[in-house]
């Protein structure tokens, strides 16, 4: 399924990873890409707390986060390698590793928090 949010390339060679046998039926409630781009919206950028806030749900959203994992994030997680954006030795409830991608919201994480405009104004305080 093509949502857009990935490269074809990108998209095509996750497909071509092997994984485990899923056992199973995932369950659970799904946003659909309204909901999420609603509640995505949700915060008030205008103020710290939203930005913070906004960052937080794309987090969760774009890279398919647990809130757990999220709350345990550091600015130390976020590194470029290869020239993309990942969050680099999350560690999952299962006690596992792993790198996650980020999906290509701009030309840094900060354009998670708010348009360019806005972030350019924080990073000359």
């Amino acid at each position: 399924m093509d949502n857009g949010l990935l490269a074809p390339y990108l998209a095509a060679g996750i497909q071509r990873v092997k994984s485990a046998k899923s056992i199973g039926v995932r369950m659970g409630n799904w946003l659909s890409q309204k909901q999420a781009q609603a509640l995505l919206n949700t915060p008030d950028i205008s103020t710290l707390k939203g930005l913070r806030d906004r960052a937080i749900i794309a987090v969760l959203l774009g890279c398919g986060l647990r809130r757990s994992e999220v709350a345990a994030l550091t600015i130390a997680h976020v590194q470029q390698r290869d020239g993309r954006w990942v969050i680099l030795d999350l560690m999952s409830t299962h006690k596992r590793v792993r790198t996650v991608p980020m999906i290509d919201w701009g030309h840094r994480p900060t354009a998670l928090l708010a348009p360019d405009h806005v972030v350019a104004a924080l990073d000359s305080s």
